[in-house]
């Protein structure tokens, strides 16, 4: 009984079969091609399409999360912060404490707007105690600010240089807060040894309630 020879691949045939499929290809209707080339540009296309998304996708999660370490860092400093602060917080106490009580000291120096009147003629009474001649004292209009109103009063005394300087310091030595403004001295022609002092001396006060509130108003339409 004869042996069947085994059958031989021929492999330029199939190469030459293959690359006859690459010939002569239309590239504006990549549908008429043969099934090679077609399959093989559908997977070139899948493969580049996953490639660009692959990368968008890498690009985006970089950012994020160069932004979430710009964000740790910010969270670790605000951590350091409080905790300085936690750990001061008995000695912060204090200082409140302490601030709180000048501001009262402070605030005790400021008279009210039913105590601008008695002011006024404290301001009045240290001059008439140094000798002093009050040739003007005309109270200015009352400048409102957001915590506290200030009175300018407009003043001219004529008195010895002695007795203006002690007019001054009995005008700082006064339990509500009194300031001296464009102070100017000039020597009276007919009298010798006798200055006419002007200036502006600033007191300030409390706003009323309804100052405060109307203050408020304002600030808020603006």
């Amino acid at each position: 009984m004869a042996k069947k020879s085994p059958t031989s691949f021929d492999f330029q045939a199939l190469q030459a079969r293959l690359q006859s499929q690459f010939r002569n290809l239309d590239p504006n209707d990549p549908s008429q091609w043969p099934t090679l080339p077609r399959n093989l540009l559908f997977v070139v296309v899948c493969v580049a399409v996953v490639a660009v998304l692959w990368f968008a996708w890498i690009q985006s999660s970089d950012e994020e999360l160069v932004a979430e370490k710009a964000k740790e860092e910010q969270l670790r400093q605000s951590y350091k912060g409080k905790l300085v602060q936690a750990v001061n917080l008995d000695a912060l106490k204090k200082q409140l404490e302490q601030v709180q009580q000048y501001v009262t000291q402070l605030e005790k120096q400021l008279p009210s707007k039913a105590e601008m009147d008695a002011l006024l003629s404290d301001i009045n009474q240290a001059g008439l105690g140094r000798s002093l001649q009050f040739e003007l004292f005309r109270p200015g209009q009352v400048a409102v600010s957001e915590y506290y109103a200030e009175l300018p009063i407009s003043i001219r005394v004529t008195g010895s240089y002695h007795d203006i300087g002690l007019f001054a310091a009995d005008i700082a030595n006064l339990s509500r807060i009194v300031t001296l403004n464009n102070l100017s001295l000039n020597p009276l022609r007919d009298r010798e040894g006798v200055l006419t002092m002007d200036g502006v001396a600033k007191t300030y006060r409390y706003l009323d309630p309804e100052e405060v509130s109307a203050q408020q108003k304002g600030k808020g339409a603006k």
